[in-house]
């Protein structure tokens, strides 16, 4: 079995998910007592929030590049970056390690490939909405990515910093997320890709006529494919 090298803290409530996941995968796979081999790297978020804010992603960057380095030296065999949006700081983190990065977006393409939809709805914080590092990997795989739209988007991106990375669950905020998704559905969305790692604390599989891809859980289990793969 590899080591995962985890990369959690933004925020810690979808890390523990990453965490609960990949140890309940690896349980299902091999059974007994069998747990994930794993090494987590928790950052501080109010540092890395900051520089989101401030457009400061090379500083971001470097942060995180430096506990990919941390955990490549603990023996890590690759890096899993628990996150969505701050992929879009990946190549600082490739310059500084050696070991592979199993990016989230590829592996959330694979099981939207698996199921055959070509238009697929994106809700995530607003740089993964808006900003292109995120929705170009999707559509160069051939997949048609909508975005909801400005006052949505908004709204979207203030409930995931302002209640949802602090552990807040709102009633309200669940059944506007499921209005966006209603809306993104009478565009033509085939399927909701929750692009936030703490989007499914709110939203359920129940909460969509159409199929959900949550990005933490299709993550965590293809780092456990790729710890066990021979």
């Amino acid at each position: 079995m590899k080591t995962i090298g985890l990369i959690g803290g933004m925020s810690w409530e979808s890390s523990i998910e990453y965490y609960r996941i990949i140890n309940e995968e690896v349980k299902r796979q091999l059974g007994g007592l069998h747990s994930a081999k794993c090494i987590l790297y928790n950052v501080d978020f109010e540092e890395i929030e900051r520089y989101q804010a401030s457009g400061e992603w090379e500083s971001a960057g470097l942060a995180l590049a430096e506990a990919a380095l941390s955990l490549e030296k603990a023996g890590a065999d690759f890096i899993v970056i628990c996150t969505n949006t701050m992929h879009k700081v990946i190549n600082y983190i490739y310059e500084k390690i050696t070991i592979p990065i199993l990016h989230i977006a590829d592996a959330t393409v694979k099981q939207i490939q698996n199921m055959n939809l070509n238009r697929i709805g994106l809700l995530g914080t607003k740089y993964t909405m808006v900003e292109d590092f995120y929705k170009s990997r999707i559509e160069a795989n051939g997949i048609n990515v909508l975005i909801p739209d400005k006052d949505e988007i908004e709204r979207i991106n203030s409930v995931i910093y302002e209640e949802l990375c602090v552990g807040t669950i709102k009633q309200t905020s669940k059944e506007y997320y499921k209005k966006v998704i209603n809306n993104l559905v009478d565009r033509g969305a085939e399927g909701i890709l929750l692009g936030c790692t703490e989007i499914g604390l709110l939203v359920k599989r129940e909460d969509s006529v159409v199929p959900l891809f949550d990005t933490t859980v299709i993550h965590a289990i293809e780092s456990v494919n790729k710890a066990l793969e021979l």
